[in-house]
């Protein structure tokens, strides 16, 4: 029952701009057709209940390139902007944009949108670059973000009259949650108007904690990145006398990196993650329990995403993208540790890292550029057909559009019941449950 009310709330529904009417110069005959669906659940037993009981099967409509596309190229231009924090792999999805639109459909007029949403904002005197092949050429080779980015929202309005203004008929919107929410309130206002400008998203998070989106790009390289982390804070922690490693990793409000990062390296002792709640104190809590690991075992390795036990301290508001400000759960540890160990009369040692902004900067891994590549490339045929007011997910080993609306009702989190949870425990050893009542 669960899993089919979960099925009836999500909308698949993807909105166009109008019929397609003009021939794709796509070279390449493999076409997509609307018709062509991904299933939601790939579970065969729960999809035979569906069918038996004449329910309906939650499916996506499969990205791909459109025998017929809404846009003709030779009129066609197209804008990119990208939000919020850095990510690995920023410049690599740009890059393919700019060529997917440029080699394939033949859309030479391509502009970059600088330093976020505040530059659909003329006020603030941000000119739009040119984009071409030969300006993007070597950007995946570089972290940060090549047209600059920035948090915080714009007067919507404003943004779709700079649209208009500037004559763009496809915006790509590269970004996680807050940014999806602006595209969002975009394309509404757009539809408003009566407008003929298509909105895609490409999600970009390193937290992985984008709803109906298997992976987002800039994951992957943030893991390996952690990785080399928790291999020095864990050589820290054996090179010194009841020594504590201890690291900080992304992950507002999902656990994924510090999971994955964890069980990759292999040697952590503990790993705290906004989904499983802990007490600091007590016989059951953190410190009473690292205590007894590093009594018995001489050192111990922490691994914490930085939303984990943030009902640790008062609410603090939020920022400027909309996020709850959090506490700094790193800090915390490190010093509650060490005041514990002294109380104790226990000599060691907590060696505290914080790779945070190194992680994010990076350039992206082949694997992640592989995928940025994928998304790119199936953002471009969206756009060109019309399509609106979605993002391109990875679903099933398939990529698929998804509606912004569906993806943004709430972030995706790690499952505490589930087998990467479970594989995170017994790679650890660390309680089920560190808490006065498990």
């Amino acid at each position: 029952m669960q899993t089919v009310m979960l099925e009836m709330a999500i909308d698949t529904s993807v909105d166009s701009l109008g019929p397609c009417r003009v021939p794709s110069p796509y070279r390449y005959q493999r076409f997509t057709a609307d018709s062509e669906r991904v299933l939601y659940d790939g579970d065969a037993g729960r999809v035979s209940e569906r069918l038996r009981a004449a329910l309906p099967v939650t499916s996506f409509e499969a990205a791909g390139p459109r025998a017929d596309i809404f846009f003709d190229p030779a009129n066609t231009k197209a804008a990119i902007v990208n939000c919020g924090g850095l990510c690995p792999g920023l410049n690599d999805v740009v890059r393919a944009i700019v060529n997917g639109l440029y080699f394939t459909y033949g859309v030479k007029r391509v502009k970059g949108v600088r330093y976020g949403y505040a530059g659909l904002n003329p006020a603030l005197g941000l000119a739009m670059q040119e984009l071409t092949p030969e300006a993007v050429k070597d950007i995946h080779q570089d972290g940060g973000s090549f047209l600059g980015s920035s948090r915080g929202p714009q007067p919507v309005p404003v943004m779709v009259d700079t649209l208009d203004r500037e004559d763009i008929r496809i915006l790509f919107c590269i970004g996680g949650d807050g940014t999806l929410h602006g595209a969002e309130e975009i394309h509404q206002e757009i539809k408003k108007r009566g407008l003929r400008i298509s909105v895609v998203g490409v999600p970009k998070t390193i937290d992985n904690d984008i709803l109906l989106c298997a992976r987002t790009f800039g994951f992957d390289t943030a893991v390996g990145e952690a990785v080399e982390s928790l291999r020095c804070a864990h050589a820290e922690a054996t090179g010194t006398m009841n020594g504590v490693g201890l690291v900080k990793l992304m992950g507002r409000e999902s656990g994924f990196v510090a999971a994955h990062a964890a069980l990759a390296e292999g040697d952590a002792n503990f790993v705290l993650v906004p989904e499983v709640p802990f007490a600091l104190e007590g016989p059951r809590g953190l410190l009473q329990v690292l205590e007894t690991r590093v009594r018995n075992r001489g050192h111990a390795l922490i691994v914490v995403a930085e939303g984990a036990g943030q009902s640790l301290f008062p609410d603090s508001g939020r920022d400027a993208s909309g996020n709850k400000k959090l506490g700094d759960i790193g800090v915390l540890l490190r010093d509650r540790i060490g005041a514990h160990f002294k109380a104790r009369g226990l000599e060691g040692s907590v060696k505290y890292i914080d790779p945070s902004y190194i992680i994010r900067s990076v350039p992206a891994n082949p694997n992640d550029g592989v995928f940025c590549q994928f998304l790119g490339q199936q953002a471009v045929h969206a756009g060109m057909a019309g399509k609106t007011g979605l993002l391109i997910s990875s679903w099933a080993n398939t990529f698929v559009h998804v509606p912004i609306t569906s993806a943004i009702q709430r972030r995706k989190h790690l499952n505490p019941d589930g087998d990467l949870w479970r594989a995170v425990l017994e790679s650890t050893g660390q309680p089920e449950h560190m808490l006065e009542t498990p």
